[in-house]
């Protein structure tokens, strides 16, 4: 990447540090004529005006959308969750943590100051670090949010892996996450309070799986805004090997780490497909190993380096994106990917899927050939199927 010699900001044609693959597929949209990039003082490209639709998860895409589509629904559920816990909580981390600034972590303070510039975050939020061995981060807030960082996370991570970290929430931020799962929550609250339905066990299941099935595809959301806030591959991929091991790096080996995704995806039978849903089911956050496998296939595939090349949608232009539009795009991705898994439940999933397919296929061409015979043998007063009128009952 470009970097200046005296350090000031300049701009320059966007051109990538390695050639980025186009697929065939590709479509030509509003946003593939990219403008000259901006590189900040460590060679970073500067994403301005990047929408949250750049880096959302298919799936996070299309529930946030979907959502979003509501008239009128942000505003209420500002006005009924946004106020009083989102001050309720700041307070208490204001009594009881240490408010990241220029004389406070001034670290943090700098890596903050470059995330939101490259992410181009019209509001900054405010960043705090409270007392925790357990290595975490969380962001909380609607109106005003604020990202707090534990001191076992602090202690375990270099600058650059704080960087995707303080990224990775920065992109809960920029995509609303926080607002959202207040609506998850009280929706959670509601059904739990009607828990004493007979049969309601099983429904409350269902929908507990699938708001922790949308948090989890949140989770890859703001992993990529990590990566994009860092803009460094290794770093992100270290943050994920050192949630799963701790940080002991010189004992992990980052191919053989990945390699263990492939594993997970593909070892054993139906039995262990259906024990990786009961083991994801209560879980808000991807495992690790899963996590990196995602930032890789998403590198892999080519979006990254098109959006570090300016090819991205723009914030500015988000009103002009149809859910309809956005629901195609989930679809493709997930057809694209129940199409290349390896887990042994999906595997029998699609196979069912393709036998069905295939069987209606060939019913509805049996009846249309039929329905063709039929008319043509009206038509005609002949038998298409090889029999003589007189030789039929009736």
């Amino acid at each position: 990447m470009y970097l200046c010699p005296d350090g000031e900001v300049q701009t320059k044609s966007a051109s990538p540090s390695s050639p980025s693959p186009v697929r065939q597929d590709d479509q030509v949209t509003p946003y593939d004529a990219a403008p000259p990039a901006t590189i900040d003082h460590a060679g970073r490209v500067v994403l301005t005006d990047i929408s949250s639709h750049a880096f959302e998860h298919p799936a996070d895409k299309t529930a946030l959308t979907a959502m979003r589509s509501l008239p009128g629904f942000d505003q209420v559920l500002r006005a009924t969750t946004g106020m009083m816990r989102e001050r309720q909580y700041r307070l208490a981390y204001l009594a009881s943590s240490v408010r990241v600034g220029e004389r406070q972590f001034p670290d943090l303070h700098e890596i903050l100051s470059g995330v939101t510039e490259i992410l181009d975050v019209d509001q900054r939020p405010e960043l705090f670090v409270y007392n925790d061995p357990i290595p975490n981060a969380i962001t909380l807030g609607v109106d005003k949010p604020f990202i707090a960082m534990s001191s076992g996370l602090y202690n375990m991570t270099s600058e650059d892996e704080r960087r995707f970290v303080i990224g990775h929430e920065t992109g809960h931020v920029m995509s609303g996450h926080a607002l959202y799962q207040s609506l998850l929550i009280h929706l959670l609250n509601l059904v739990g309070s009607l828990g004493w339905i007979p049969a309601s066990g099983l429904g409350l299941r269902a929908l507990i799986a699938s708001l922790r099935g949308w948090e989890r595809k949140a989770e890859l959301s703001a992993d990529r805004a990590g990566l994009l806030a860092g803009q460094d591959t290794d770093a992100a991929l270290r943050v994920h090997m050192k949630l799963a091991g701790g940080a002991n790096l010189d004992k992990i080996d980052a191919e053989a780490f990945l390699e263990q995704a492939k594993d997970y995806e593909a070892a054993g039978d139906l039995r262990d497909g259906v024990l990786k849903l009961l083991n994801t089911e209560r879980s808000t956050h991807p495992f690790a190993v899963i996590r990196a496998a995602e930032v890789r296939r998403w590198i892999d595939s080519g979006d990254y380096q098109r959006i570090l090349d300016g090819h991205y949608p723009r914030r500015s232009q988000d009103s002009q994106q149809s859910f309809g539009e956005t629901a195609r795009e989930a679809g493709i991705s997930y057809k694209k990917r129940i199409d290349e898994s390896t887990d042994p439940l999906v595997t029998a999933v699609r196979n069912v899927g393709t036998t069905v397919s295939t069987a209606t296929d060939s019913l509805v061409d049996w009846i249309a050939r039929k329905t063709r015979g039929q008319s043509d043998a009206d038509r005609t007063g002949e038998v298409t199927d090889g029999t003589h009128p007189e030789d039929t009952d009736g």
